[in-house]
């Protein structure tokens, strides 16, 4: 059996709750010696430092990004997530922590990998394989994949999951949530209790490897019959709860046709946006993740590969109408429809809409104005986002309006919202309302 060298980027990953609690008290720790030498040296210079201005200097925001990296797991994932959630709504130094995140994702050494593959295979377990990468080919918050064959000649990826990660996904993300409290950066009137719950409920699907081997299965199932989809194949024989074992399939990057021809590029992404309104309409289910190394391009065969399922979850045919009449009401050009939909599903809180209602109706103008150009859809061109965040912005700025959607909402909008980022990358062009009128009754878009 041969193996890959030794991953130079190792790092183990504390386990344990006490381990893990005493990072977390580190870090605690680390910022507020931080924040204690900023504050003396603004007094020194006669300011008078504010609480947000001492936590996020640049000292603390490397400690943030780094513990949290180390921990791997809820943290690192709790992180990522607020990072595509807010995009360019975060404070610039919250951005950075979390673009950290997105980047450095530290490996298990090989010892503790072994271990944990020990405790599910079998102390023996290296006898079941003619081959195993020790340096895997992928790694993220919650695991690591590894190429693999057994005697047979199978080729398989294997995500392998941290040690720990299950057990301490409460406890992280509590702790996540009291750094954003301590901080400032959320207002203490925002409840956000129910985001939490929903976040570990999640984060705890995600752990359950033998839950995303079924969505695998189920995916390529319903995909069977859209030969533009490539979906691994589970295998069962080496899978567990913290184990997945699947086939490989090779790809490139999706983030690899920045230098694509342009048609390519308006093929890829109209693929994915299919696939999104396929799950939203047609499936009742949807992988909510839309981290970009979930999705990879086959050059040879013009091929969508599809991977990670462990963030799929409902859609229920409530929520499918409630993006039926928002998006029939875009496509009309009907703003004070758009606005009554937004309401009723919950996107915008009525606080908001009554204080606001003039900058809300402006952003909904905006994005009318957009959505019904004749045409392509050129997710290049940014020019109206400056507008919508400057209103956006100014809504926000009310904190008594501060509104949190329903769950639901908030993780299919994730998709949707990474889609769009992953296409303006790409800049895409894509006749988006005659793609939604193939699921919804839209009129075509009268001629210039």
């Amino acid at each position: 059996m041969a193996d890959d060298n030794n991953d130079p980027k190792g790092r183990s990953v504390p386990s344990g709750r006490l381990s893990r609690f005493g990072q977390f008290g580190r870090l605690a720790g680390g910022v507020a010696g931080g924040m204690m030498a900023e504050g003396a040296r603004r007094l020194a210079n006669g300011e008078r430092p504010a609480m947000r201005d001492m936590m996020l200097t640049p000292g603390n925001v490397s400690r943030v990004a780094d513990r949290l990296s180390h921990l791997r797991g809820a943290a690192m994932k709790l992180g990522q997530m607020i990072s595509m959630d807010a995009g360019d709504m975060l404070p610039p130094e919250l951005s950075e922590i979390m673009a950290r995140l997105r980047q450095n994702a530290h490996r298990m050494p090989p010892q503790q990998l072994q271990q944990v593959l020990a405790e599910h295979w079998g102390k023996d377990w290296r006898k079941r394989f003619a081959r195993f990468g020790a340096t895997p080919i992928a790694a993220a918050s919650i695991g690591q994949v590894h190429r693999a064959s057994p005697p047979d000649g199978r080729d398989l990826a294997i995500k392998v999951q941290y040690p720990g990660v299950r057990e301490s996904i409460d406890a992280d993300v509590d702790n996540v949530a009291t750094l954003l409290r301590i901080s400032n950066l959320l207002p203490k009137e925002l409840d956000i209790a129910p985001l939490l719950t929903e976040a570990k409920k999640q984060l705890h699907e995600e752990a359950d490897y033998v839950r995303e081997g079924k969505y695998l299965t189920l995916f390529g199932d319903m995909l069977a019959g859209s030969p533009d989809y490539v979906i691994p194949v589970l295998d069962e024989e080496f899978t567990t709860g913290q184990v997945l074992a699947m086939s490989f399939v090779a790809g490139k990057a999706i983030e690899t046709l920045e230098d694509a021809p342009q048609d390519t590029r308006n093929t890829a992404m109209g693929l994915l946006f299919q696939l999104v309104l396929r799950e939203i309409f047609e499936f009742g289910v949807i992988q909510s993740d839309p981290n970009f190394a979930n999705y990879r391009y086959q050059p040879e065969t013009g091929k969508l590969v599809l991977l990670d399922f462990g963030a799929t979850r409902p859609v229920t045919p409530a929520i499918t109408e409630a993006y039926r009449r928002l998006i029939q009401a875009a496509f009309q050009g009907d703003r004070d429809a758009v606005a009554e939909a937004a309401l009723a599903a919950g996107f915008v809180g009525e606080a908001a809409m009554t204080r606001h209602r003039a900058r809300i109706d402006t952003m909904i103008d905006i994005i009318l104005g957009e959505l019904n150009r004749p045409g392509l859809f050129d997710f290049s061109d940014r020019r109206f986002v400056a507008a919508l965040t400057e209103q956006g912005m100014a809504v926000a700025a009310d904190r008594a309006t501060w509104h949190i959607p329903p769950t639901d909402l908030l993780f299919i909008q994730r998709k949707i919202s990474g889609m769009a980022m992953l296409a303006a990358r790409l800049k895409a062009k894509i006749d988006v309302r005659a793609m939604v009128g193939e699921h919804l009754d839209i009129a075509p878009a009268p001629a210039p």
